[in-house]
Formats: C-alpha cells, sequence, structure tokens
C-alpha cells in the first residue's frame, strides 16, 4: 500500500474529509437553506393574501327582538366577504345570528351596520368569523 492509499483509508475510516468534500457539503446546504426560507416565505405571503381582518364597532338594542351590530371588515381590494354575526343574552348563548354577504368592492376596509333578529332580549352583539366566499 501507499501512503496516500494509506492515507485515504485512514481518512475514510475515520471521518476526514478534503476541502473539495467540505466546500461541495456547503454549497448543498446553502441550497437546502435557501429553498427552505424561500419556502416559508412565499406559504407565510400567500396566506396572509387571504386573511380577511374583522373588527365589531359596536352594536345598539332596537327592541326585545332584534339589535344592531356595527363592524368593519379589512380584505384584499376587489374581494366578495362573508362575515357570521351573534347575537348573545346575559350568559352568552346564542340568541340571534346571521351570515351575510357582501359583492366585491375597491375599498381595502369597509364599514357595514347589520340589524339581527333574536329569540330573546340580546345584551351583545359581535361578529364570530369573516371569510373569502
Amino acid at each position: 500500500m501507499t501512503t496516500e492509499s494509506t492515507q485515504a483509508m485512514l481518512d475514510d475510516r475515520y471521518g476526514r474529509s478534503s476541502a473539495r468534500s467540505r466546500r461541495l457539503r456547503w454549497i448543498v446546504l446553502g441550497v437546502l437553506a435557501a429553498a427552505l426560507v424561500g419556502y416559508l416565505g412565499w406559504t407565510t405571503i400567500s396566506r396572509t393574501m387571504n386573511q380577511v381582518d374583522y373588527d365589531t364597532t359596536g352594536f345598539r338594542k332596537v327592541d326585545d327582538h332584534q339589535i344592531t351590530i356595527d363592524f368593519q371588515v379589512t380584505s384584499q381590494p376587489d374581494t366578495a366577504v362573508a362575515c357570521a354575526i351573534e347575537a348573545q343574552d346575559t350568559e352568552h348563548g346564542v340568541v340571534g345570528w346571521k351570515v351575510v354577504e357582501y359583492p366585491a368592492d375597491p375599498a381595502h376596509t369597509r364599514r357595514f351596520s347589520e340589524t339581527v333578529p333574536t329569540t330573546a332580549l340580546a345584551t351583545t352583539g359581535l361578529v364570530t368569523s369573516c371569510w373569502i366566499p
């Protein structure tokens, strides 16, 4: 056996590598890291593009069997949205609910006011969720 082949055999046995294989390993790790960062960035952006935010801004008791709920919806412009609205009693039981759909609009944030019929006296009203239909 020659010195070079003996050295190569010992390097293989004990995990030592040449500068070329170390460089190749770093290149592969860099490519994998860049691909992972790209994937995470894309999934984050694609989720936020279709996100709908909503805030209940107030409610008014109309009578013992109706409540009006004021809210705003923020979504991508020119996107139709749908929202679920609830009226609740003092024990947070649902006494009325409604699903409303709104057509696409060029505004980024829109304000709405909806009257919900109730089966009993409602003490609060809120938007429980909004989505893109």
